[in-house]
């Protein structure tokens, strides 16, 4: 099995700044993408930003220019910082992790528990 741990959310005022960082543990694995997901209240959930191993960037146009997704492959940890927030950025926020599992050798994917981000004067 394999945790993620997600910290970061909290209320922040318009045009302000959030970090989001997810960490994996747990059994052997080897992580393909890492990536952060949001779904805000009465929406389904949406991509926001994934990161490949080597280090390649997806992001969805209404984050560009603003979020920055990075990680550490030592550590087994994403981040996403969040600048320029807007009221419309709000939701619950979600670490996605794919990875190779080495003990039961199958490719799977993990969800993190979500963090509430709230953007609001």
């Amino acid at each position: 099995q394999v945790q993620l741990v997600e910290s970061g959310g909290g209320l922040v005022q318009p045009g302000g700044s959030l970090r989001l960082s997810c960490a994996a543990s747990g059994s052997r694995f080897s992580i393909n993408a890492m990536g952060w997901y949001r779904q805000a209240p009465g929406k389904q959930r949406e991509l926001v930003a994934v990161i490949t191993t080597s280090g390649n960037t997806n992001y969805a146009d209404s984050v560009k220019g603003r979020f920055t997704i990075s990680r550490d492959n030592a550590k087994n940890t994403v981040q996403l910082q969040m600048n320029s927030l807007k009221p419309e950025d709000t939701a619950v926020y979600y670490c996605n992790v794919d990875l190779f599992d080495l003990v039961r050798i199958l490719r799977t994917n993990y969800w993190g528990q979500g963090t509430q981000v709230t953007v609001s004067s």
